[in-house]
């Protein structure tokens, strides 16, 4: 699979304006590392997102949710139906990342759960001598939580290095940006206090984010891991980008035709 991130966008907006719902520029933060993920280092077995052996993705910020449909699209997890019936009377699609859905490990439409569900996993995968490993997405707006930092120190206790704590931070909550809201300092001194082998990356260069991903999961330390990725909320359309307007704003016919068009001349 490709998972070209022109086309994940695209998937991404049918999605929204066919459910008139919101939440685009959370998802579009996520692109790049979701299809990196997906392309290059989530292993499932035959391709089945139910194997008892995969690795586990866990999206802690369920917002963001609708840049994994648009993998799970690429992958013929979902079919175009379910694409273009996005949030219509008997979609099995939520606006929220749902464990009912195949192929998605954590029900995370609470801030701060996913993550401690992910360490769980990460520990259970551990103590049973499995070679699966979890990767875990937060939002740096989600660092808000205390479970979070929760979950960090217990997984730093246990020494859990099958997990991969990935941050989205794109600066940005829902109600403002994240110095405005709470601030949360340097990220990266953080998460090496809490003892995470931490790297600090363009969360928009492919290149990059493969590289780092490979490096951490190569490492021999007993360590976690973690990387914070720097992002741009609304990344891909112009009046999008850094614009907390769109963390609530629904598209148009007008705006999702311009938003197409802005993705047609990038590709």
């Amino acid at each position: 699979m490709n998972f070209n991130v022109i086309n994940l966008r695209k998937t991404v907006l049918k999605m929204a304006f066919a459910g008139s719902t919101v939440h685009i520029a959370c998802a579009f933060s996520l692109i790049e590392i979701m299809a990196v993920l997906y392309r290059n280092h989530l292993h499932f077995p035959e391709g089945r997102f139910d194997d008892p052996n995969r690795d586990y993705l866990i999206l802690s910020k369920g917002h963001g949710v609708m840049a994994q449909y648009a993998c799970f699209r690429e992958l013929n997890w979902i079919d175009e139906n379910a694409i273009e019936n996005y949030f219509s009377n008997g979609s099995k699609l939520k606006g929220l990342s749902d464990a009912h859905i195949s192929g998605i490990e954590v029900t995370s439409g609470s801030l701060g759960h996913g993550l401690s569900v992910g360490v769980g996993m990460a520990l259970g995968a551990k103590l049973k001598g499995s070679k699966q490993r979890v990767f875990a997405i937060i939002g740096d707006g989600e660092m808000n939580e205390g479970s979070i930092w929760e979950a960090l120190l217990f997984a730093a206790h246990f020494e859990l290095s099958n997990l991969l704590v990935i941050v989205d931070k794109n600066n940005f909550q829902a109600m403002g940006t994240t110095d405005e809201v709470l601030k949360l300092g340097n990220l990266k001194k953080k998460l090496e206090a809490f003892d995470f082998e931490t790297r600090e990356i363009d969360g928009h260069d492919e290149a990059i984010i493969d590289k780092t991903i490979l490096e951490l999961l190569n490492s021999n330390t007993k360590k976690p891991k973690a990387i914070v990725a720097h992002t741009i909320k609304g990344k891909g359309i112009s009046f999008m980008e850094n614009n907390n307007c769109w963390h609530y704003t629904r598209l148009t016919s007008e705006t999702y035709k311009q938003a197409l068009k802005e993705l047609d001349i990038k590709n």
